[in-house]
Formats: C-alpha cells, sequence, structure tokens
C-alpha cells in the first residue's frame, strides 16, 4: 500500500519515528540501528515502508534501504518470526551478513542474534536457502560476470546466491557484478557492492 514515505522528521524515539507528510504524522516502527543512521529533527527524510496489518492491528515498518526491507519481509516469511524480532534481527545484522550467512550455513552467527536460538537459527537458514529460485542457476550467471580464474568463480557463486537470498533476480545480479574487482574483494564486500548497484 505505501512504498515509502518522504517528509519533515517530527519524533525520533526508541523503537520509532514520526514523519509528518502533508500535515499528517505517520508513527514508523524501526530498528535502533535505522533510526540511529536518520538525520535530525526537523529534516526531510525519506523511510522506504511495510504495512503490517492484522485483526486487532496496523503498525508501519520503516527501513533505510531496499535491502533492509526485503530482509524484513524475507524474516517475516520464516514460521516462528514476528514483525519485532526481525526489526531486533535488522539491529544486529546488516542485509550483506545476513545474506551471507545463510547461504553458508553460519548457524553459530544466526543464534548469536538476540533472540535466536539454535533450532531458531537453523529453520532460518533452511526455510531461506529454499527461496533461492533454482531455475536461475547461480554456475549460468557466473560463467558470464566472473574472469576465467576458479579462485573467483567460487567467491562469485556464494556472493550470487547471497543476493538471490535477498530476492534479486538472475538478469539484476548479472548487471550489478558485471565490473566489480572480484580478484582482490572478500565475499562480503562483493556482496556490498553488488548491493550498492543493485540500488542505484
Amino acid at each position: 500500500m505505501f512504498a515509502y514515505l518522504k517528509g519533515n522528521l517530527e519524533i525520533k524515539t526508541k523503537g520509532y519515528i514520526v514523519i509528518d507528510v502533508n500535515g499528517v504524522g505517520y508513527k514508523v516502527f524501526m530498528s535502533e540501528t535505522a533510526i540511529e543512521k536518520l538525520g535530525e529533527i526537523g529534516e526531510t527524510v525519506k523511510v522506504y515502508t511495510y504495512l503490517r496489518v492484522r485483526e486487532d492491528d496496523m503498525s508501519l515498518y520503516g527501513f533505510n534501504t531496499n535491502e533492509e526491507l526485503r530482509m524484513f519481509e524475507l524474516l517475516l516469511s520464516v514460521s516462528g518470526i514476528g514483525a519485532k524480532s526481525a526489526i531486533t534481527i535488522l539491529s544486529n545484522i546488516s542485509p550483506s551478513s545476513f545474506a551471507l550467512a545463510v547461504i553458508t550455513n553460519d548457524v553459530d552467527k544466526i543464534k548469536s542474534l538476540p533472540g535466536i536460538g539454535p533450532k531458531s537459527a537453523q529453520r532460518i537458514i533452511l526455510e531461506l536457502k529454499d527461496k533461492i529460485n533454482k531455475e536461475e542457476s547461480t554456475e549460468n550467471i557466473a560463467s558470464d560476470v566472473v574472469e576465467k580464474q576458479e579462485t573467483n568463480k567460487e567467491k562469485v557463486l556464494e556472493a550470487i546466491s547471497a543476493l538471490q537470498v535477498l530476492g534479486y533476480s538472475r538478469k539484476e545480479i548479472e548487471k550489478a557484478l558485471e565490473n566489480i574487482d572480484k580478484e582482490n574483494l572478500t565475499i562480503e564486500e562483493i556482496i556490498k557492492k553488488g548491493l550498492n548497484n543493485l540500488a542505484r
């Protein structure tokens, strides 16, 4: 319903902000990290939004980037993860680190997040890895976007899988990774640069 809100930042407090858009104040729940990155009171801000509708409640959640929004939606799709848990997770890990942890089966990293135990961490990894579109084979993409060096190929395959976890398509990923220096970057740096290119 709302893709984003752009207006004056009226209130900035723990757990939520209020944005004035043409005289209407919208209360938007956000992660502590996202709130810290926003401007000061009175400044014009833009926040990507997710409207969560339940029988007894309608709540608006806000994010600084589309990647954070995508990660929030992914977390909500995991059984047992609610909006509050998803926001807490977003406060403690970036989308690139989270996606990398999912595709490398890093249970320890995910279970170190507040409110996530070993079983929840395993469920997050299992359910989100299944969301990677099997038809969009990472092998096919890698042949187009990576040089011949085998060392690079493995890094790019993992970066591609991570970006697929975050919901990007083969075509989008292929274009975003084209001119990145894959040889001298870590997997997470490749993912971050890919996300920056995708955000343009």
